[in-house]
């Protein structure tokens, strides 16, 4: 088989990798499953078929029109619409870059025993490099690939011997755990939610289908990378949290640091897996941050109408780099100032969580728009789930800021 079609899946898997393990989703996960074990896991199952039902939404809009779907969000509803879904997914972003690196500095801190605040500058660089360096295939090749690694979460959760019956029960189990409340339950609830559909996964994989130059027969690739790529990232959500549960849990330990999420897998299974967590980690959070830059790249540049892509040299495109490059430095500058990483993603991903519904309108209106997609609008499956998503976020999205305010951010 050829390379190109060895690696053809590749945008899917760094989507789920980048985009479902990111900085959120390893401070999420582990907050939760130290806390509620995996009763919450339920979660991020709702998360995986709503993210795939978009995503695929997406692909098959993009492969149909050539246009992704922040610039539809714009044409589709408006100049002003665009603009406010723009600033919050801009100042959101923001924040979760910052995270992001925090997080490439922590996969340094995990080898070397250096404080994270070290390494800020030169994961700061690598981005740069390879922002401006590396072509878009090369990055979702190699950082969804090593990304693979993060699957020692799933072997730890099986080599920390756990009781399988109290597993289940813990995920069959609707309802906090014993001295935690239902505001603080249905607080992290919505911070998974936010974490797991943020909606730059969703631009960056429509954005990433017209770098690839999708089109109707593009439509059996984009599909599979939804079928493989987002479930992948379920499941290794889902094994954090157990790998949290089974460790922290019993100890009534919570998770007060982001290192505290690679623990559970050196203590299953030594350095070894101490080494393949630096791996994974660095793989999620790398990719993670180069899909937020792209996303935020992409969305501004699809605003305004500028050249944009990173197929193209950056030359061309010197306003799209700008915007992710100002971006990065911004970030960097505020993971320096030594705020806690921790808050900050929960105040990002719960703002992300916000803003869910201003992201999944468009594409579900013109999903359904049978003068644009013709005999590819949206079938009865596609619109039961979209319309029952879209319903849950903006529920989500009412929930947010006042759960924020009431548990003091989770604290209870």
């Amino acid at each position: 088989m050829k390379p190109s079609k060895v690696f053809a899946f590749t945008l899917g898997t760094l989507s789920a990798i980048g985009g479902f393990i990111d900085i959120g989703d390893l401070v999420a996960d582990a907050l939760v499953g130290a806390r509620f074990g995996l009763r919450l896991a339920w979660v991020t199952v709702l998360a995986v078929i709503g993210i795939m039902c978009y995503a695929e939404m997406s692909g098959r809009i993009v492969a149909v029109t050539k246009r992704p779907a922040f610039d539809l969000a714009r044409s589709r509803l408006g100049p002003r619409y665009g603009l406010v879904a723009l600033v919050g997914s801009f100042l959101v972003t923001g924040l979760l870059v910052m995270a992001e690196l925090s997080g490439i500095a922590l996969s340094f801190q995990l080898v070397t025993d250096i404080s994270y605040l070290f390494w800020i500058p030169l994961a700061t660089a690598l981005v740069a490099v390879s922002l401006w360096a590396l072509p878009f295939e090369v990055l979702e090749r190699l950082y969804g690939i090593l990304g693979l690694s993060m699957l020692v979460f799933v072997v730890a959760v099986w080599q920390l011997h756990p009781d399988w019956g109290d597993l289940w029960h813990s995920a069959t189990t609707v309802a906090p755990t014993a001295g935690e409340t239902w505001p603080v339950y249905a607080f992290f609830a919505i911070t998974l939610i936010g974490a797991q559909m943020t909606p730059y996964e969703m631009f960056f994989f429509s954005s990433g289908g017209v770098e690839h130059g999708w089109g109707p027969k593009s439509l059996g690739e984009m599909r599979t990378n939804v079928l493989i790529g987002f479930p992948l990232g379920g499941l290794l959500a889902i094994a954090i949290q157990a790998a949290a549960y089974v460790v922290y849990y019993p100890a009534g330990i919570e998770v007060s640091h982001i290192s505290q999420t690679a623990l559970p897998v050196v203590v299953a299974l030594g350095k070894v897996g101490l080494a393949l967590a630096a791996i994974g980690i660095f793989a999620a959070t790398f990719g993670a941050t180069m899909e937020t830059l792209f996303a935020t790249g992409y969305d501004v540049a699809q605003y305004f109408g500028w050249s944009y892509g990173k197929v193209r040299p950056p030359a061309q495109t010197a306003r799209f780099t700008t915007v992710a490059g100002a971006l990065l430095l911004v970030s960097a500058a505020l993971a320096l100032t030594t705020l806690d990483p921790i808050r900050v993603t929960i105040v990002a991903v719960v703002f992300s969580a916000m803003l869910l519904p201003l992201s999944l309108l468009p594409p579900l209106l013109v999903g359904n728009d049978e003068t644009v997609m013709g005999r590819y609008r949206n079938g009865r499956l596609s619109n039961g789930v979209g319309v029952v998503t879209l319903a849950l976020t903006c529920l989500v999205s009412l929930a947010a800021l006042p759960l924020l305010i009431l548990t003091r951010g989770g604290a209870g």
